[in-house]
């Protein structure tokens, strides 16, 4: 039987990709909602197309922090005092991209209305870059010191690393172009009209910059972290991520012109990706730049074993309760959605 360490690594891996698949689509919706969206019934139709579940998948945000303050305190201590600026910036993100979306269609004036329509645009640019650093800096390393902390400024100084730089951004704009080609695969099932045909016109493109940056991030990786790299050859999560990625790219151009199954195969795609990362990583869940010795790792940043047998307990039915949610959500609102009348909602 897997110890309980690695059993909560990979419930928090699965939580993450969670979250990654199903707000991701949320945050290419707000990424695209200008230029798929032109006048204000095309832009309430994109909102309505997210508007019965993002807020509920924002929630997996929450529950993949719960899980990893119950079972690796250390790594949630480590990494939000150094990442301070980038976890502030995420929640402004967040606060912004929720009002935004409540206030757009309240306020009468053209003016407010492009002024919200913009700062959710922009907002919900602004997460996946800033995860996808931090992604970044994960794999390649952080100056973790021997009391488990580390500090980093925003932007590299010189030989001084910073939370974004070359590596890091490259990573950020990865998961950018990914969840916006996963956004656009939603609203090509969700909408119709010509917020469709834009959708179905960025897609591919969009999924082929996702591919090309996949593979040059892969290729940048080898070179600032090639044991992260190396470590692929004998992981077999690895492996079945590298599967899920290929599966999942060759079905979303295979199917171009189709509604779930390229859906299904940018989920595949981004799952994949996660999983070939985190199994790499395996046993480190933050990675010290200043040896291996100081990096933290299942072992060294776990709660202890009382905590994770009882969290294992209600994490099953937990997951059961959000679960029968998302069903009955997206059973409820299947279809194609139409904008709301001016007034009356999104």
């Amino acid at each position: 039987m897997p110890e309980l360490t690695t059993v909560w690594f990979w419930i928090v891996a699965v939580m993450v990709t969670l979250w990654a698949v199903l707000d991701g689509f949320d945050f290419g919706v707000g990424v695209l909602h200008r230029f798929v969206g032109r006048s204000d019934t095309e832009r309430r139709q994109v909102l309505a197309a997210i508007g019965p579940v993002w807020d509920g998948n924002e929630v997996w945000l929450i529950a993949s922090g719960g899980a990893i303050f119950l079972a690796f305190p250390r790594l949630l201590a480590a990494a939000f005092s150094g990442f301070y600026l980038p976890v502030i910036f995420v929640a402004w993100a967040l606060i912004l991209r929720g009002i935004s979306i409540e206030l757009r269609s309240h306020m009468p004036g053209a003016l407010w209305r492009s002024f919200f329509d913009t700062t959710f645009m922009l907002a919900s640019l602004a997460v996946p870059v800033l995860v996808g650093a931090a992604l970044g800096n994960v794999i390649r390393g952080v100056p973790l010191t021997a009391d488990g902390f580390f500090e980093l400024p925003l932007f590299a100084r010189g030989n001084v690393l910073g939370v974004l730089d070359g590596y890091t951004l490259l990573c950020g704009v990865l998961v950018l172009v990914t969840l916006t080609a996963h956004g656009a695969n939603w609203l090509v099932c969700k909408t119709d009209g010509v917020v469709r045909a834009r959708a179905l016109a960025l897609r591919t493109p969009l999924w082929l910059a996702a591919v090309a940056l996949w593979l040059a991030t892969g290729a940048a990786t080898s070179v600032v972290s090639p044991d992260v790299f190396a470590a692929a050859r004998t992981a077999p999560m690895a492996w079945l991520g590298l599967l899920l990625v290929l599966g999942g790219a060759l079905t979303v151009g295979l199917k171009r012109h189709g509604e779930l199954a390229p859906f299904f195969g940018g989920v595949a795609f981004i799952a994949g990706a996660l999983v070939t990362a985190v199994a790499c990583l395996f046993p480190v869940v933050l990675r010290s730049s200043n040896g291996p010795a100081l990096s933290l790792t299942v072992t060294n940043a776990a709660s202890g074993a009382i905590a994770m047998q009882s969290g294992l307990m209600w994490w099953g039915p937990g997951m059961l309760l959000a679960a029968s949610y998302l069903w009955w959500t997206l059973r409820h609102f299947r279809g194609k959605v139409v904008a709301a009348k001016d007034g009356e909602g999104y």
